[in-house]
């Protein structure tokens, strides 16, 4: 097996991937909070996320992934009470939009989807324990995460704590200690959804639910845990405050972060109303030219989306699609000469060797344009590009239902070579005509055989 290096946010560097478990790996993935449908930021991380798996299960590990869902959480009790709705209901909807997204971007399933309200008993008993060992304290009906308690605060966003608080200033709603301390567990306000708690009725904070459903579904310490560079502070910093000081053990080995989505230049955000829906993404284009566009830049850069680069995305896709359609193997039955066969040996080992180092889906994706040419040329090896692009989750059955001609097809192709062995050419000439003008399909003769190519029909506006 080729050696696996990643990119860990926690120390800086390029590391060799080494599991804690021999064969097994410990995937954690930072999910939705509920509110409304996915952005093109979602598509990024999640798409981004799901090949890195995809490629960790190639390379024969036994990959246990966990993406959760954040279904309590102050926006989603203001959307509710926006459109006079339960919160189950807003969070139901947007759970179902979620996985309909996921779908048209070809993202397998998890292998669990915890969602938070199902770990409120875990989250308090974290939380009792924290206070027990001096991590945390009662502010009102609040409970508060004391961060100067934990001397590694900041070790994964390089953040100084005295830094950060001399930016900062005192909540006083909260009676925090430290204008640094965040809240662990909330008070009841009249009208939202509650628990019942040795503070009161309340609800939990955003960052301990990941804590109490990380330790729960993976353990203590797990391999990877996952998420968007908006996540690494204070969310993934908090995370990992509130478990080390809790277990004493780190919460994992390996940080891996996306990079931001930029619209024109700018950051995305509510405020600057640039976000982009998958939903209104996908009117244009289907779902798997935007994953090959996504995937077109390395995950961890930043991406500069824009409409003219998803429509040269998708010509480039389709330029991919059109090279495995139009040369089915089964066609051919000679070997190119033996360089041009190593050539190919040698174009695959570089797209392994790409992924290898940080899963660089973007190098990757050029060695398969460079095999077209080689398949485009020879007609042979088109298993190799649709086998390599599937391990990037491209080339969904969708898109490839009619890969294969059919049998209809290739019994005029084979009609038409016994018409030109008994030179009947005007037989021959008649079975190409009816290739083209009932399948659509041209013919082509090589030296190594007949070659079908898709006729790419336009509608009149």
């Amino acid at each position: 097996m080729m050696d696996l290096f990643l990119s860990n946010t926690l120390s800086g560097k390029k590391e060799r991937f080494v599991p804690i478990q021999e064969g097994k790996v410990s995937f954690y993935l930072c999910g939705v909070t509920v509110y409304d449908v996915c952005h093109i930021g979602h598509a990024r991380a999640y798409v981004a996320f799901d090949t890195i798996r995809r490629y960790l299960t190639h390379l024969g590990y036994q990959v246990k992934f966990i993406q959760n869902f954040t279904d309590i959480d102050d926006k989603i009790i203001k959307k509710a009470n926006e459109v006079d709705l339960p919160v189950n209901d807003i969070t139901s909807k947007y759970i179902e939009a979620y996985f309909n997204d996921m779908r048209a971007l070809n993202i397998k399933d998890a292998t669990a989807y915890p969602h938070a309200t199902h770990y409120v008993s875990q989250m308090i008993e974290i939380i009792e324990k924290l206070i027990d060992k001096g991590h945390a304290y009662v502010a009102g009906g609040d409970v508060c995460f004391s961060v100067p308690s934990f001397k590694d605060y900041g070790k994964l966003s390089k953040k100084i704590l005295e830094d950060l608080i001399a930016g900062s200033r005192v909540d006083i709603s909260h009676s925090k200690q430290n204008p640094m301390d965040f809240v662990l567990w909330k008070s009841a306000k009249p009208g939202e959804p509650s628990w019942p708690s040795p503070w009161g009725d309340g609800r939990p904070g955003w960052h301990i639910e990941c804590s109490a459903m990380v330790l729960h579904e993976l353990g203590e310490t797990i391999d990877i845990h996952a998420g968007g560079a908006d996540l690494v502070f204070p969310h993934h910093e908090n995370e990992i405050a509130q478990s080390e000081c809790l277990t004493g053990k780190p919460l994992a080995k390996y940080w891996l972060h996306n990079g931001f989505v930029t619209i024109q230049s700018e950051k995305m955000s509510k405020s600057l109303k640039n976000i982009i829906s998958i939903q209104e993404i996908l009117k244009r284009v289907s779902g798997d030219v935007l994953r090959f566009y996504l995937l077109k830049a390395h995950y961890k850069t930043p991406l500069h989306f824009s409409y003219e680069g998803l429509e040269e995305a998708q010509n480039a896709y389709q330029r991919l699609v059109d090279t495995i359609k139009n040369n089915p193997e089964s066609n051919h039955s000679q070997l190119p000469e033996e360089s041009i066969q190593k050539e190919v040996v040698d174009l695959e080992a570089k797209f392994h060797k790409a992924m290898c180092d940080d899963f660089n889906s973007a190098e990757a994706i050029g060695y398969l344009f460079e095999l077209t040419k080689i398949i485009n040329s020879t007609g042979h090896f088109h298993n190799i590009l649709k086998n390599s692009g599937q391990l990037l989750g491209l080339f969904s059955q969708s898109i490839l239902e009619d890969d294969v001609f059919s049998k209809e097809v290739l019994q005029l192709v084979e009609d038409r070579a016994k018409a030109k062995a008994q030179k009947e050419f005007a037989k021959s000439d008649t079975i190409r005509n009816q290739l083209i003008e009932v399948h659509g399909v041209t013919i082509e003769d090589t030296p190594s055989g007949s070659r079908l190519k898709r006729i790419r029909r336009t509608t009149a506006s």
